[in-house]
């Protein structure tokens, strides 16, 4: 009789993700410093430099693009290999809270999966965004659409690849493509002026991240969860912007939603244990694309003054609007959230009518559910309108010394999203 074999099981780590519910800026950078203490690596698994989370430390404001926001913990910070990594753009954030008195390169560890954004992917995402006209999506023109498209063609360069000996020749091939295609796209030549400068910074950003460890993302995860460490997953953006579930085409390159941690940071799925859902308690977006809620209007403008709403990475001035209750209750569904966490509520505190938007009107029939195409001008959200607090709530630490009136908002919230 042949010996019995045994499987001996192996016990992982729970996971716990937060992202963003709506079109990005809800204020994930700071959740993530609050709740950075309580996990042993922080890492980010989508998107680039587009990203901007803003954290105050020591009294002293930060944007990071890059670098997760558990940066200035005790943790490991990992860049994904579903992150996009522009060199100088990561060198300048580094040196930046090295000025700090970060120790940046004893918490930072690199994917080598993670691909690279080329000078010549910042000139093609100028030269496209140009050739759009009056239908341009609002890129951030920071190269992250070319780099994430040169990923999918399988014809980009890699963290890894810095370790080896080819990666000028690769690099060379890669930019003589792309010089062709921005060519086509447009005809401004102008536009490759500036080659030789973005070429220099590049390199610089290379020699730079030499002394950044670089890992096998998906393996060293995996380890440290299996020794019982605790990984909280970051992510960028909103999932009103991601590139399968948000509003298409005016959306993000990448996948902002829960189901894009598997695939950014090669993690299991059923690993993810907890979901943080980051929101505001209104809507704002930047750049262009449907918004159904948008107040173009003097609201429009108490709200942006009130949150000071401009683009941590951009400076764009951001579009405001009422809180939508169907877009959250469908990102929601789609992320699995397990915990609601509304932002940025004390921005309301001087409103005296406020609205929520709790189902649309299309071609006069009502629906809860989000239609496929957002842009349809013959969507109208349906208001419910809510009293104000008048109150501030700046100073409050305790639910039940909030205001009854925002208590009801928050109430109506929960019964909503369920």
């Amino acid at each position: 009789m042949k010996q019995a074999q045994y499987y001996k099981i192996i016990l992982m780590m729970k996971v716990d993700v937060l992202l963003g519910l709506q079109w990005g800026d809800e204020g994930k950078g700071k959740i993530i410093d609050i709740l950075a203490p309580k996990y042993d690596i922080v890492a980010r698994f989508q998107g680039g430099p587009n990203a901007g989370h803003t954290i105050e430390f020591d009294n002293q404001k930060y944007i990071l693009h890059i670098i997760p926001s558990g940066i200035f913990h005790n943790t490991i910070n990992i860049v994904g290999n579903g992150v996009v990594i522009d060199p100088f753009e990561l060198k300048k954030e580094i040196e930046i809270l090295e000025k700090t008195n970060v120790d940046v390169p004893s918490k930072l560890y690199l994917s080598r999966k993670a691909n690279l954004i080329l000078p010549t992917h910042r000139l093609l995402d100028a030269a496209m965004e140009r050739g759009r006209g009056n239908q341009k999506i609002g890129s951030t023109l920071r190269g992250i659409g070319p780099a994430y498209s040169d990923k999918v063609a399988r014809n980009g360069l890699r963290i890894g690849d810095i370790e080896k000996n080819n990666l000028y020749e690769k690099y060379k091939n890669i930019k003589e493509q792309q010089i062709r295609i921005i060519k086509a796209y447009c005809d401004d030549i102008n536009l490759l002026e500036n080659i030789d400068i973005l070429e220099q910074q590049w390199f610089e950003g290379i020699e730079y991240l030499k002394k950044i460890k670089f890992i096998d993302s998906e393996i060293f995860i995996n380890n440290e969860l299996i020794k019982g460490k605790r990984l909280l997953a970051e992510g960028a953006q909103g999932t009103m912007l991601d590139i399968d579930f948000g509003t298409y085409p005016y959306v993000t390159s990448s996948n902002t939603i829960c189901g894009s941690v598997t695939t950014g940071l090669g993690i299991p799925p059923q690993q993810i244990n907890k979901v943080f859902g980051v929101f505001k308690a209104y809507c704002t977006r930047v750049g262009s694309g449907p918004f159904p809620t948008e107040q173009d209007n003097d609201i429009g403008v108490k709200l942006r003054n009130n949150g000071a709403e401009y683009g941590s990475t951009t400076g764009r001035p951001r579009r405001c609007g009422w809180l939508d209750l169907v877009a959250l209750k469908y990102s929601v569904i789609i992320n699995g959230v397990t915990e609601l966490i509304m932002m940025k509520s004390d921005v309301l505190d001087d409103f005296n009518n406020i609205k929520i938007c709790e189902q649309y009107e299309i071609n006069r029939e009502l629906t809860k559910d989000l239609p496929y195409d957002l842009s349809d001008n013959t969507i109208k959200p349906v208001y419910v309108n809510m009293n104000g607090w008048q109150k501030t709530i700046k100073t409050i630490k305790e639910y039940n010394d909030l205001p009854e009136n925002l208590k009801s908002y928050i109430n109506y919230i929960e019964r909503y999203v369920g």
